[in-house]
């Protein structure tokens, strides 16, 4: 199904878990395996990209049709570097320990993967309004898989959730902290679970919703006022 052709809540959902950036489409997996040691990191670095895609996403949707093809992937990084400098200004001022977290991470948001794709493939395609629903879509599920990612790895590493301990995951407790998670071999575990997590669940769901589709082609579901929301499966 076309981009275009998608309602506006199908089109912010598809980027938590259908195509979500990180689990479903594998883009930013370098600031994701690298911020990711805390909770608070991932949800910091999720909210500054999706700002950014945000910003961007209306802008390069405004100026479509008036940025020449020819210079369209220069400009749009233009765009994006422009935003992602008053990210960096407003972390510098107002989050200077969770700047000094992220490091060199938030100015490589101009070359983030998932921002450009998204200016190309959406962005320079749609209106304004697709083009926010996809950016805000596109950062939830970006920002959900960074905090689930960091929360994972701080808690089982660090005995902590989001900078507060964890009595019974701290040092002389019932489970002792787990280093290697907070470490790279431990980001790159976590990272390919959630990965075969989300797989598994989306053929889930791909599945109930051609056997539904089925349903309704066949006439199995003809007549019936609730065939559209129907969860029913079969056997």
């Amino acid at each position: 199904m076309s981009d275009k052709k998608l309602t506006p809540l199908k089109n912010f959902t598809k980027g938590i878990l259908a195509e979500n950036p990180v689990l479903r489409l594998v883009l930013g997996t370098c600031p994701a395996l690298a911020v990711t040691t805390t909770g608070k990191n991932g949800l910091g670095m999720g909210l500054a990209a999706t700002f950014v895609l945000l910003g961007s996403n209306i802008v390069i949707s405004l100026l479509r049709n008036v940025i020449p093809n020819k210079v369209r992937i220069p400009s749009f990084i233009v765009i994006i570097a422009g935003f992602v400098s008053i990210v960096q200004m407003l972390m510098k001022a107002y989050l200077q320990d969770l700047d000094r977290s992220l490091g060199i991470f938030i100015p490589l948001i101009v070359v983030n993967c998932i921002i450009l794709a998204r200016a190309e493939m959406f962005a320079s395609k749609n209106s304004v309004l697709p083009s926010m629903i996809d950016a805000l879509g596109m950062g939830a599920g970006f920002t959900a898989a960074l905090v689930l990612m960091g929360s994972i790895r701080e808690i089982l590493g660090n005995g902590s959730f989001f900078d507060l301990s964890l009595p019974v995951l701290r040092s002389g407790g019932v489970i002792e902290p787990i280093l290697i998670f907070i470490l790279p071999p431990g980001g790159f575990f976590v990272f390919g679970i959630l990965i075969a997590l989300s797989q598994k669940l989306t053929q889930k769901l791909d599945k109930n919703a051609a056997r539904k589709e089925l349903k309704i082609s066949c006439g199995m579901c003809k007549g019936c006022e609730a065939a559209d929301n129907c969860s029913e499966k079969e056997g």
